[in-house]
């Protein structure tokens, strides 16, 4: 896919999605959903930056 559309996307995410990191949220306790979103963010970033 394209990467603009990726750098487009980490944008969205960015304004749309919560930050666990600023939460300081513990990746052991956190929520199949909260890891979902965790793994989403991180596939679009890693996306965004090739």
């Amino acid at each position: 896919m394209n990467t603009q559309l990726f750098k487009v996307l980490a944008k969205i995410n960015k304004a749309i999605l919560p930050s666990f990191t600023k939460k300081q949220l513990d990746i052991s306790k956190a929520s199949k959903l909260q890891l979902a979103i965790i793994g989403w963010r991180a596939f679009v970033t890693m996306k965004s930056l090739k």
